[in-house]
């Protein structure tokens, strides 16, 4: 499939903005972080920033941008539209505790009711977005048990690494929000060396026989049904060498996973200056490999389609 980058941004960016959200929700609404207005008002702006800017990236792929509004109508049926409805329900919980939690300094109460739901809206916004590939039985490698888990989880672990970095740098560092964070991303690390040795070993039943319904012998394309690329060939048919797909899988594992693991991992014994430092460089380049293991997500699969042009 074709890496587009806005749809590689949104997956990124939103996934981590929910799971930060979800996080204050549910820490700062029971009261379990302190109310503070800088904390919560940077910490809020973060989390729905990244929401934000990850919904109007994913418009930059539709050929129509001001058409997107119609989507919504669809959430019968199709899971892109109920993602958006569930991404926008979500800010209404959310910018209600917001003003709670921020302007008003309260926690408990109706704060904590809608930091709550702000988490639950969150959450099941992110299993949306994660239904929107597993549901695409064309594609083997998103269509697995795989895909939904892996965007909860790193959901989690990039939001809890980015709340560890917010309360860290407010001195009001958590160890348990500390070892979440590092807990997390190492489930991350597993979950998708897990996912990679399920794809490496895919065995796609469909072929050209299959896919043509054409039985006895073996199909072959003789030529292709056009002169040039069409749309389906480049959004479908995009393919990376198998070396460049090492070298970037390298990347990913040493900018999301070790390089964080290591850092949240030196936070624990180290005073608070050089604490709050470590777990602030862990975000941006735990953030950074996310973009490129996005970018494989959607690189690395590989569309039905493809047969009928002899791929």
């Amino acid at each position: 499939m074709h890496p587009a980058f806005s749809v590689v941004f949104f997956t990124t960016a939103t996934g981590a903005g929910y799971g930060l959200l979800a996080l204050l929700g549910v820490l700062g609404g029971l009261g379990f972080i302190p109310v503070d207005f800088w904390l919560g008002f940077i910490g809020m702006g973060l989390a729905l920033g990244l929401i934000a800017a990850g919904l109007l990236s994913s418009t930059g792929h539709l050929g129509r941008p001001e058409r997107a509004w119609r989507a919504f109508s669809q959430w019968r049926s199709s899971w892109l539209s109920r993602e958006g409805v569930a991404s926008v329900a979500t800010f209404i919980p959310a910018c209600m505790f917001g003003i709670g939690w921020v302007f008003f300094g309260r926690s408990g109460g109706w704060v904590a009711a809608a930091g709550l739901l702000s988490a639950a809206g969150a959450v099941v916004t992110v299993c949306t977005t994660g239904m929107i590939y597993a549901s695409l039985k064309p594609i083997a490698q998103w269509h697995s048990r795989y895909t939904l888990p892996a965007y909860l989880i790193f959901a989690g672990m990039t939001g809890s690494v980015l709340a560890n970095a917010l309360l860290q740098g407010f001195n009001a560092g958590s160890g348990a929000v500390l070892a979440g964070a590092l807990l997390a991303t190492v489930i991350g690390w597993g979950w998708k060396l897990a996912t990679w040795r399920h794809n490496d070993r895919l065995e796609i039943p469909t072929t050209a026989n299959t896919a043509t319904g054409l039985a006895g012998g073996e199909v072959r394309s003789i030529e292709w049904p056009h002169t040039e690329e069409n749309y389906l060939l480049k959004e479908m048919g995009f393919r990376i060498a198998r070396k460049h797909s090492a070298k970037l899988r390298l990347i990913t594992q040493a900018l999301a996973f070790a390089a964080p693991v290591l850092l949240l991992a030196a936070a624990f014994f180290t005073p608070r200056p050089f604490a709050a430092l470590a777990s602030a460089l862990a975000a941006p380049l735990q953030f950074a490999g996310m973009l490129v293991e996005r970018w494989l997500f959607f690189a690395e699969a590989k569309h039905t389609v493809t047969l009928y042009y002899g791929r």
